[in-house]
């Protein structure tokens, strides 16, 4: 499948369909995007809300969460706050989302059928990551939402003029509600 990718990108760069994608690195609407990798909203999620290339700084993660005050997804946040000027931070979940439900007991059952060794989960454990916060999936994506803008409305970091809203994206009709 990589090999077909590589070769349709060979083609799309030889005749520069590139151009209809040019950017700025400062996000156009001045918004970040916190959401869910889930490949429904690859297309569907720009399409609902009128987005096109350059207009957003959009973050994906498995569930659309901050899994640590100091992981990747603050940091992205950060970076396009102090240095790129988004002034609105939109966290969106997702109707029938595949990490709502996720077990970590069953995580680590599955990483083990994959090869995973007792050893290395052992050695990550010891190094302090907790497993069964990191791996868990969560009740309602709802809940999800909430908690996700509490945790980036309350970051030491983040500036208090910078507006954070949840919202749920509905993964059939498109349909945002709003959550916080």
């Amino acid at each position: 499948m990589i090999e077909e990718m590589l070769a349709y990108n060979k083609k799309f760069v030889e005749e520069k369909r590139y151009e209809q994608y040019t950017a700025s690195k400062y996000p156009n609407k001045k918004v970040a995007i916190l959401t869910c990798m889930d490949t429904r909203l690859v297309e569907l999620l720009p399409a609902a809300l009128g987005i096109k290339n350059g207009d957003v700084k959009m973050i994906k993660n498995a569930g659309g969460v901050v899994t640590s005050p100091f992981g990747s997804v603050i940091r992205s946040l950060l970076v396009g706050i102090i240095e790129l000027g988004v002034n609105e931070v939109m966290v969106i979940g997702h109707t029938d989302c595949g990490v709502q439900h996720i077990d970590s007991e069953m995580m680590i059952h599955h990483m083990k059928e994959r090869g995973i060794s007792q050893e290395s989960i052992d050695l990550m454990k010891y190094c302090g990551i907790d497993f069964e916060k990191w791996l868990a999936g969560f009740d309602t994506v709802e809940d999800s939402v909430r908690e996700t803008v509490d945790t980036i409305r309350n970051h030491p970091l983040i500036p208090k003029d910078v507006s954070i809203s949840g919202f749920v994206i509905n993964t059939e009709t498109g349909e945002l509600m709003p959550i916080c």
